[in-house]
Protein backbone atom coordinates (compact mmCIF):
# COMPACT_ATOMS: atom_id res chain seq x y z
CA UNK A 1 0.00 0.00 0.00
CA UNK A 2 0.85 3.75 -0.28
CA UNK A 3 0.51 5.78 2.47
CA UNK A 4 1.17 9.81 2.34
CA UNK A 5 2.60 11.51 5.56
CA UNK A 6 3.02 14.89 5.37
CA UNK A 7 3.89 17.57 8.24
CA UNK A 8 5.05 21.18 9.11
CA UNK A 9 6.76 22.43 11.61
CA UNK A 10 10.35 21.61 13.94
CA UNK A 11 11.83 18.23 14.39
CA UNK A 12 9.13 17.95 17.52
CA UNK A 13 6.85 17.87 14.61
CA UNK A 14 8.44 15.50 12.20
CA UNK A 15 10.13 12.84 14.15
CA UNK A 16 6.83 11.39 14.81
CA UNK A 17 5.88 11.02 11.17
CA UNK A 18 9.40 9.94 10.45
CA UNK A 19 8.77 7.09 13.29
CA UNK A 20 5.75 6.01 12.20
CA UNK A 21 6.98 6.22 8.58
CA UNK A 22 9.83 3.78 9.08
CA UNK A 23 7.81 1.67 10.77
CA UNK A 24 5.72 1.56 7.56
CA UNK A 25 8.31 1.35 5.14
CA UNK A 26 9.92 -2.34 6.90
CA UNK A 27 6.42 -3.30 6.96
CA UNK A 28 7.12 -3.14 3.12
CA UNK A 29 5.07 -0.11 2.10
CA UNK A 30 5.14 2.59 -0.45
CA UNK A 31 5.88 5.38 2.46
CA UNK A 32 5.99 9.42 1.10
CA UNK A 33 6.47 11.90 4.03
CA UNK A 34 6.62 15.03 2.75
CA UNK A 35 8.26 17.90 5.64
CA UNK A 36 9.72 21.37 5.90
CA UNK A 37 12.94 21.88 3.71
CA UNK A 38 15.49 21.98 6.23
CA UNK A 39 14.39 18.58 8.00
CA UNK A 40 14.68 17.00 4.34
CA UNK A 41 18.02 15.20 5.33
CA UNK A 42 16.88 14.51 8.40
CA UNK A 43 14.37 12.77 7.67
CA UNK A 44 16.12 10.41 4.57
CA UNK A 45 18.61 9.63 7.25
CA UNK A 46 15.94 7.54 8.90
CA UNK A 47 15.94 5.49 5.45
CA UNK A 48 12.63 7.47 3.73
CA UNK A 49 11.97 9.28 0.61
CA UNK A 50 11.02 12.87 1.50
CA UNK A 51 9.77 15.64 -0.70
CA UNK A 52 9.50 19.69 0.63
CA UNK A 53 6.37 20.62 2.14
CA UNK A 54 6.01 24.47 2.07
CA UNK A 55 9.03 27.00 3.22
CA UNK A 56 11.32 26.84 6.17
CA UNK A 57 10.09 27.26 9.58
CA UNK A 58 12.06 30.80 10.72
CA UNK A 59 12.46 32.37 7.24
CA UNK A 60 10.41 34.38 5.09
CA UNK A 61 7.36 32.56 4.21
CA UNK A 62 7.62 30.06 6.64
CA UNK A 63 4.85 29.55 9.71
CA UNK A 64 7.04 29.97 12.70
CA UNK A 65 10.01 32.49 14.03
CA UNK A 66 12.39 32.53 15.84
CA UNK A 67 11.32 31.32 19.40
CA UNK A 68 13.48 33.71 21.02
CA UNK A 69 11.18 36.71 20.17
CA UNK A 70 8.25 34.42 21.63
CA UNK A 71 10.09 35.35 24.87
CA UNK A 72 9.85 39.21 24.64
CA UNK A 73 6.23 39.53 22.47
CA UNK A 74 4.60 36.37 22.24
CA UNK A 75 1.13 38.87 20.84
CA UNK A 76 3.49 39.97 17.91
CA UNK A 77 4.74 36.60 17.30
CA UNK A 78 1.51 34.72 17.09
CA UNK A 79 0.02 37.47 15.01
CA UNK A 80 2.63 37.40 12.90
CA UNK A 81 3.10 33.06 12.52
CA UNK A 82 -1.32 33.46 11.56
CA UNK A 83 -0.41 35.63 8.69
CA UNK A 84 2.12 33.73 7.56
CA UNK A 85 -0.08 30.54 8.19
CA UNK A 86 -2.55 32.08 5.41
CA UNK A 87 -0.21 32.06 2.78
CA UNK A 88 0.99 28.47 3.77
CA UNK A 89 -2.22 27.17 3.31
CA UNK A 90 -2.28 27.07 0.08
CA UNK A 91 1.10 25.93 -0.30
CA UNK A 92 -0.07 22.79 1.53
CA UNK A 93 -2.96 22.37 -0.18
CA UNK A 94 -1.53 21.73 -3.37
CA UNK A 95 1.14 19.12 -2.03
CA UNK A 96 -1.21 17.47 -0.60
CA UNK A 97 -3.78 16.79 -3.81
CA UNK A 98 -0.54 15.33 -5.97
CA UNK A 99 1.18 13.83 -3.68
CA UNK A 100 -1.89 11.80 -2.37
CA UNK A 101 -3.06 10.58 -6.27
CA UNK A 102 -2.82 6.98 -6.05
CA UNK A 103 -2.50 6.51 -2.15
CA UNK A 104 -4.51 4.44 -0.04
CA UNK A 105 -4.32 6.70 3.08
CA UNK A 106 -3.17 10.16 3.26
CA UNK A 107 -1.87 11.24 7.19
CA UNK A 108 -1.24 15.12 8.37
CA UNK A 109 -0.56 17.26 11.70
CA UNK A 110 -3.27 18.85 12.97
CA UNK A 111 -2.92 22.15 11.08
CA UNK A 112 -3.35 20.30 7.86
CA UNK A 113 -6.06 18.03 9.05
CA UNK A 114 -8.89 20.38 7.33
CA UNK A 115 -6.84 20.58 3.90
CA UNK A 116 -6.10 16.88 4.44
CA UNK A 117 -9.59 15.37 4.48
CA UNK A 118 -10.70 17.83 1.51
CA UNK A 119 -7.93 16.26 -0.70
CA UNK A 120 -9.05 12.76 0.82
CA UNK A 121 -12.29 13.35 0.05
CA UNK A 122 -12.00 14.20 -3.65
CA UNK A 123 -9.73 11.07 -4.19
CA UNK A 124 -12.31 8.95 -1.87
CA UNK A 125 -9.27 7.87 0.58
CA UNK A 126 -8.94 7.30 3.96
CA UNK A 127 -7.58 10.07 5.78
CA UNK A 128 -5.99 9.97 9.34
CA UNK A 129 -4.36 12.55 11.89
CA UNK A 130 -1.41 12.36 14.40
CA UNK A 131 -2.06 14.93 17.45
CA UNK A 132 0.62 15.31 20.10
CA UNK A 133 -1.71 16.79 23.00
CA UNK A 134 -5.03 16.73 23.37
CA UNK A 135 -6.40 18.98 20.64
CA UNK A 136 -10.01 19.73 19.17
CA UNK A 137 -10.71 21.15 15.60
CA UNK A 138 -13.39 23.00 17.22
CA UNK A 139 -10.61 24.92 19.09
CA UNK A 140 -9.35 27.17 16.08
CA UNK A 141 -11.32 30.09 16.84
CA UNK A 142 -10.30 33.65 16.06
CA UNK A 143 -8.59 34.48 13.42
CA UNK A 144 -6.70 31.35 13.05
CA UNK A 145 -10.26 29.31 12.71
CA UNK A 146 -11.24 32.29 9.74
CA UNK A 147 -7.89 31.22 8.03
CA UNK A 148 -8.25 27.82 8.96
CA UNK A 149 -11.78 27.51 7.62
CA UNK A 150 -11.46 30.14 4.65
CA UNK A 151 -8.21 28.35 3.18
CA UNK A 152 -10.28 24.68 3.47
CA UNK A 153 -13.61 26.47 1.88
CA UNK A 154 -11.42 27.60 -0.95
CA UNK A 155 -9.48 24.25 -1.94
CA UNK A 156 -13.10 22.53 -1.44
CA UNK A 157 -14.83 25.20 -4.41
CA UNK A 158 -11.23 24.29 -6.58
CA UNK A 159 -11.70 20.62 -5.75
CA UNK A 160 -15.97 20.96 -6.95
CA UNK A 161 -16.56 19.75 -3.51
CA UNK A 162 -19.95 20.03 -1.99
CA UNK A 163 -19.96 22.64 0.70
CA UNK A 164 -18.69 21.47 4.12
CA UNK A 165 -21.34 19.86 5.96
CA UNK A 166 -18.90 18.09 8.60
CA UNK A 167 -17.36 14.73 8.45
CA UNK A 168 -20.09 11.96 7.69
CA UNK A 169 -17.78 9.85 9.60
CA UNK A 170 -15.38 10.09 13.09
CA UNK A 171 -11.85 10.51 11.52
CA UNK A 172 -8.93 8.29 12.79
CA UNK A 173 -7.30 10.62 15.26
CA UNK A 174 -4.43 8.83 16.64
CA UNK A 175 -2.96 10.51 19.82
CA UNK A 176 0.78 10.19 20.03
CA UNK A 177 1.35 10.01 23.97
CA UNK A 178 0.62 8.00 26.47
CA UNK A 179 -3.33 8.32 28.20
CA UNK A 180 -1.91 8.21 31.57
CA UNK A 181 -0.52 11.37 30.98
CA UNK A 182 -4.39 12.86 29.97
CA UNK A 183 -7.18 10.22 31.60
CA UNK A 184 -10.11 12.76 31.82
CA UNK A 185 -9.70 13.39 28.44
CA UNK A 186 -9.40 10.12 27.34
CA UNK A 187 -12.38 8.90 29.43
CA UNK A 188 -14.52 11.81 27.73
CA UNK A 189 -13.55 10.69 24.33
CA UNK A 190 -14.20 6.46 25.18
CA UNK A 191 -17.70 7.98 26.65
CA UNK A 192 -18.09 10.21 23.78
CA UNK A 193 -17.23 7.10 21.27
CA UNK A 194 -14.56 9.33 19.58
CA UNK A 195 -11.98 7.16 17.28
CA UNK A 196 -8.65 8.51 19.00
CA UNK A 197 -6.32 6.28 20.06
CA UNK A 198 -3.19 6.53 22.28
CA UNK A 199 -0.56 4.93 20.73
CA UNK A 200 2.31 6.41 23.13
CA UNK A 201 4.62 8.83 21.75
CA UNK A 202 6.51 8.27 18.59
CA UNK A 203 10.21 8.61 18.56
CA UNK A 204 13.38 7.52 15.88
CA UNK A 205 15.74 7.35 18.82
CA UNK A 206 18.69 7.70 16.65
CA UNK A 207 22.21 7.96 17.71
CA UNK A 208 23.75 11.10 17.55
CA UNK A 209 27.67 12.54 16.65
CA UNK A 210 27.81 13.72 20.62
CA UNK A 211 26.58 10.61 22.00
CA UNK A 212 29.76 9.13 23.12
CA UNK A 213 31.71 12.52 23.89
CA UNK A 214 28.44 13.22 26.38
CA UNK A 215 28.31 9.32 27.62
CA UNK A 216 31.95 9.57 28.46
CA UNK A 217 31.70 13.09 30.28
CA UNK A 218 29.18 11.87 32.33
CA UNK A 219 30.49 8.79 33.23
CA UNK A 220 33.67 10.67 34.30
CA UNK A 221 31.95 12.38 37.06
CA UNK A 222 28.33 12.16 39.32
CA UNK A 223 25.34 11.56 37.06
CA UNK A 224 24.20 14.83 35.43
CA UNK A 225 21.28 17.56 34.80
CA UNK A 226 20.09 17.53 31.65
CA UNK A 227 19.53 20.91 29.63
CA UNK A 228 18.10 21.84 26.32
CA UNK A 229 15.08 23.36 25.13
CA UNK A 230 14.53 21.98 21.65
CA UNK A 231 15.52 22.46 18.14
CA UNK A 232 13.17 25.66 17.55
CA UNK A 233 14.48 28.00 20.57
CA UNK A 234 17.35 30.71 20.06
CA UNK A 235 17.81 31.82 23.60
CA UNK A 236 18.67 35.48 23.55
CA UNK A 237 21.24 35.32 25.37
CA UNK A 238 23.24 31.35 25.84
CA UNK A 239 26.12 32.91 28.11
CA UNK A 240 23.96 34.72 30.60
CA UNK A 241 21.74 31.10 30.57
CA UNK A 242 24.68 28.52 30.60
CA UNK A 243 26.27 31.16 33.82
CA UNK A 244 23.14 31.22 35.56
CA UNK A 245 22.68 27.20 35.02
CA UNK A 246 26.20 26.89 36.37
CA UNK A 247 25.63 28.92 39.21
CA UNK A 248 22.51 27.07 39.95
CA UNK A 249 24.24 23.60 39.86
CA UNK A 250 26.84 25.02 41.88
CA UNK A 251 24.41 25.52 44.35
CA UNK A 252 23.08 22.01 44.60
CA UNK A 253 26.56 20.57 44.40
CA UNK A 254 25.16 19.07 40.81
CA UNK A 255 26.74 19.00 36.89
CA UNK A 256 25.42 20.27 34.06
CA UNK A 257 25.04 18.74 30.61
CA UNK A 258 23.64 21.20 28.10
CA UNK A 259 22.19 20.36 24.25
CA UNK A 260 23.27 23.46 22.35
CA UNK A 261 20.00 23.19 20.06
CA UNK A 262 20.03 26.18 17.86
CA UNK A 263 21.58 28.56 20.26
CA UNK A 264 25.56 30.13 19.77
CA UNK A 265 27.35 28.57 22.47
CA UNK A 266 30.66 29.47 20.71
CA UNK A 267 31.83 32.02 22.96
CA UNK A 268 30.45 31.07 26.44
CA UNK A 269 32.61 31.36 29.22
CA UNK A 270 33.79 27.94 30.66
CA UNK A 271 32.75 26.61 33.72
CA UNK A 272 33.78 23.43 35.59
CA UNK A 273 30.45 21.86 36.02
CA UNK A 274 28.84 22.72 32.87
CA UNK A 275 29.77 20.56 29.74
CA UNK A 276 27.91 22.05 26.39
CA UNK A 277 27.52 19.42 23.88
CA UNK A 278 25.41 19.57 20.35
CA UNK A 279 22.13 17.23 19.70
CA UNK A 280 22.32 14.34 21.58
CA UNK A 281 19.93 10.85 21.38
CA UNK A 282 17.80 10.97 24.79
CA UNK A 283 17.19 7.72 24.85
CA UNK A 284 20.88 7.20 25.18
CA UNK A 285 21.07 10.51 27.22
CA UNK A 286 18.41 10.65 30.04
CA UNK A 287 18.35 7.10 31.61
CA UNK A 288 22.53 8.67 32.93
CA UNK A 289 20.94 12.25 34.24
CA UNK A 290 19.63 13.06 38.01
CA UNK A 291 17.38 15.39 36.28
CA UNK A 292 16.07 16.82 32.89
CA UNK A 293 15.16 20.71 32.22
CA UNK A 294 13.47 21.15 28.96
CA UNK A 295 11.13 23.26 27.04
CA UNK A 296 7.96 20.52 26.98
CA UNK A 297 7.90 18.88 23.93
CA UNK A 298 5.99 15.57 23.53
CA UNK A 299 8.50 14.06 22.63
CA UNK A 300 11.41 15.04 25.35
CA UNK A 301 8.87 15.24 27.65
CA UNK A 302 7.71 11.43 26.93
CA UNK A 303 11.64 10.65 26.81
CA UNK A 304 12.32 11.87 30.57
CA UNK A 305 9.22 10.01 31.12
CA UNK A 306 10.57 6.76 29.95
CA UNK A 307 14.21 7.18 31.22
CA UNK A 308 12.26 7.73 34.81
CA UNK A 309 14.24 10.85 35.38
CA UNK A 310 12.40 13.72 36.97
CA UNK A 311 11.47 16.70 34.66
CA UNK A 312 11.62 20.62 35.31
CA UNK A 313 9.77 22.25 31.95
CA UNK A 314 11.17 25.49 31.32
CA UNK A 315 8.31 26.55 28.54
CA UNK A 316 8.21 28.78 25.91
CA UNK A 317 5.64 28.63 23.40
CA UNK A 318 2.25 28.99 24.51
CA UNK A 319 0.86 26.10 22.91
CA UNK A 320 1.37 22.63 23.95
CA UNK A 321 4.28 23.40 26.64
CA UNK A 322 2.30 24.51 29.25
CA UNK A 323 0.43 21.35 29.03
CA UNK A 324 3.24 19.37 29.02
CA UNK A 325 3.86 21.17 32.32
CA UNK A 326 0.72 20.67 33.79
CA UNK A 327 0.91 16.75 32.90
CA UNK A 328 4.49 16.43 34.52
CA UNK A 329 2.81 17.99 37.64
CA UNK A 330 -0.10 15.93 37.65
CA UNK A 331 1.83 13.03 37.48
CA UNK A 332 4.23 14.23 39.99
CA UNK A 333 7.22 13.30 37.93
CA UNK A 334 8.40 16.81 37.73
CA UNK A 335 7.26 20.89 37.50
CA UNK A 336 6.95 23.85 35.25
CA UNK A 337 7.10 27.30 34.95
CA UNK A 338 7.69 29.87 32.08
CA UNK A 339 11.39 29.69 30.72
CA UNK A 340 10.53 33.49 30.96
CA UNK A 341 9.74 33.84 34.31
CA UNK A 342 12.83 31.64 35.88
CA UNK A 343 15.64 32.64 37.91
CA UNK A 344 18.26 31.69 39.36
CA UNK A 345 16.79 31.41 42.59
CA UNK A 346 13.40 29.85 41.33
CA UNK A 347 15.84 27.52 39.23
CA UNK A 348 17.46 26.22 42.28
CA UNK A 349 14.23 26.16 44.37
CA UNK A 350 12.83 24.04 41.13
CA UNK A 351 15.50 21.48 40.85
CA UNK A 352 15.84 21.01 44.21
CA UNK A 353 12.15 20.21 44.65
CA UNK A 354 12.31 17.23 41.78
CA UNK A 355 15.98 15.98 43.10
CA UNK A 356 14.04 13.80 46.02
CA UNK A 357 13.86 10.11 46.59
CA UNK A 358 9.79 10.92 46.48
CA UNK A 359 10.22 12.40 43.37
CA UNK A 360 12.51 10.03 41.14
CA UNK A 361 10.88 6.87 42.67
CA UNK A 362 7.56 8.38 41.46
CA UNK A 363 9.50 8.49 37.96
CA UNK A 364 10.51 5.14 38.13
CA UNK A 365 7.02 4.12 38.69
CA UNK A 366 5.36 6.78 35.44
CA UNK A 367 8.36 5.39 33.75
CA UNK A 368 7.16 1.60 33.95
CA UNK A 369 3.75 2.49 32.42
CA UNK A 370 5.26 4.08 29.83
CA UNK A 371 4.70 2.52 26.32
CA UNK A 372 8.18 2.13 24.23
CA UNK A 373 8.87 3.70 21.33
CA UNK A 374 9.26 0.25 18.99
CA UNK A 375 5.64 -0.32 20.71
CA UNK A 376 4.38 3.38 19.76
CA UNK A 377 5.12 2.94 16.20
CA UNK A 378 3.82 -0.97 15.96
CA UNK A 379 0.66 0.16 17.10
CA UNK A 380 0.17 3.23 14.98
CA UNK A 381 1.15 0.89 12.30
CA UNK A 382 -1.32 -1.09 12.69
CA UNK A 383 -4.11 1.83 12.86
CA UNK A 384 -2.97 2.94 9.65
CA UNK A 385 -3.24 -0.41 7.73
CA UNK A 386 -6.69 -1.39 9.11
CA UNK A 387 -7.49 2.21 8.07
CA UNK A 388 -6.39 2.03 5.02
CA UNK A 389 -7.42 -1.99 4.04
CA UNK A 390 -11.15 -0.26 5.53
CA UNK A 391 -10.99 2.32 2.90
CA UNK A 392 -13.94 5.07 2.94
CA UNK A 393 -17.32 3.87 4.34
CA UNK A 394 -19.64 3.48 1.28
CA UNK A 395 -22.08 6.11 2.39
CA UNK A 396 -19.68 8.43 2.79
Amino acid sequence: MRFVLAGYGSRGDVEPLAALGRELLHRGHDVCIAVPPKLLGFVESAGLAAVAFGSDPQEPGGEDVAADTNIQNPISVATEILQRLEEAYAVWGTTLLELANGAELLLTGKWEQGLAANVAEYYGIPVAALHFFPFEQSHLDGLAGRITKDAEDTQRRALGLPEATGPAHEPLEIQAYDELCFPEQAAEWAEQGRRRPFVGALTLELPTEADVDALSWITAGTPPIYFGFGSNVRLPSPAETVAVISAACARLGERALICSGTSDFVDIPHFDNVKVVGAVNHAAIFPACRAVVHQGGTGTTAAGMRAGTPALVLWFSLEDQPIWASAVERLKVGTGRAFSASTLDSLVADLHSILTPECRTRAREVAAQMTTAAKSASIAADLLEETACQGVPADE
